[in-house]
């Protein structure tokens, strides 16, 4: 039996031999569940309970839970509506939460906020304007001139 411990950037394997994995309560790698690997005991119960029951299938690619918990893997893309409830509390407590946005180059994240803090401002003027408070307006273009101007400095990304 090899198995593989990851702990930050640093991997262990250990390979045992079938009478030192049994001695070490280790004996059926296929009655191990990912998630209850991941999780702790129990999480794969949780999702089961969260999400209908094991009976709950995949209509697409015929999918169970019972499949998940052998495999640690989904079937298909509608796997994720199918059992979303249940998978839910599984990822918001792998992850930091149940969006994935993955890695941004620092430039273009810069480029992203300051046109989004942008867009609101643009928001925010019209409805100055709207209500005729035309003293907040200024104070809402001088700060958009600004941001426009460090959006000019910023490398193309």
């Amino acid at each position: 039996m090899h198995l593989t411990q990851i702990t930050g950037d640093k991997v262990q394997k250990v390979d045992l031999c079938d009478e030192c994995a049994k001695q070490k309560g280790v004996n059926d790698p296929g009655g191990i569940s990912l998630p209850d690997l991941l999780l702790g005991l129990g999480a794969s119960q949780e999702m089961e309970e969260k999400s209908g029951g094991p009976e709950l299938r995949c209509p697409k690619c015929g999918f169970t839970q019972a499949d998940f918990k052998k495999s640690g893997r989904l079937g298909c893309s509608v796997c994720y509506n199918t059992f979303a409830e249940g998978l839910e509390g599984l990822l918001k407590s792998m992850h930091k939460g149940i969006r994935h946005v993955g890695k941004v180059p620092h430039a273009l994240q810069q480029t992203r906020d300051l046109s989004d803090r942008l867009a609101q401002l643009q928001k925010k003027l019209a409805k100055a304007i709207a209500s005729e408070d035309f003293e907040a307006a200024a104070t809402l273009r001088d700060e958009m001139k600004q941001i426009t101007g460090k959006l000019m400095r910023l490398p193309a990304a």
